[in-house]
């Protein structure tokens, strides 16, 4: 019987985040967790969906987490999250949403293009830590799909 669940260790997380300072907590609060799996930083939802979509020298992880900020330069969190879900091969993405906004068109819009969690940045404050630990067990439970951005030329 084959499978294609895979470890959570191979489960890579795509950091969407462009301010320098939140990006190290996130680093650091995964690393206090215990969570081994690889981060790979993007600065704006434009350079994160090229890497998903495979229009970089790197090939895309199968299975990946996006944890993405909301208010960004060229490409927001919002702006990538129906990006990819306007494409076939990347709408399954689990995404979440790490942002310091609170307003309810952004809780609204992110709801509705099937966010796995809306978390504010103020609200996790101290137990940030625990909150990633949460997210690492919960995509070492659940079935994440797998994501074949290679197989296809974009059509």
């Amino acid at each position: 019987m084959q499978s294609h669940h895979s470890d959570s260790r191979d489960v890579q997380i795509i950091l969407v985040e462009d301010d320098d300072g939140d990006a190290k907590a996130i680093r650091r609060a995964f690393s206090k967790a215990r969570i081994a799996n690889k981060i790979q930083r993007f600065r704006n939802g434009e350079e994160a969906l090229a890497f998903l979509k495979g229009e970089g020298d790197q090939d895309p992880p199968v299975q990946f987490v996006v944890l993405s900020d909301i208010n960004m330069p060229c490409m927001s969190g919002l702006e990538l999250l129906e990006a990819l879900r306007e494409d076939p091969r990347l709408q399954r993405t689990l995404f979440f949403v790490l942002t310091t906004s609170d307003d309810e068109r952004d809780i609204t819009a992110a709801y509705s293009n099937h966010v796995a969690g809306y978390i504010l940045k103020s609200r996790a404050g101290y137990m940030f830590i625990e909150l990633m630990a949460v997210m690492d067990n919960f995509w070492r439970i659940v079935e994440l799909p797998v994501i074949e951005t290679r197989s296809s030329p974009h059509g």
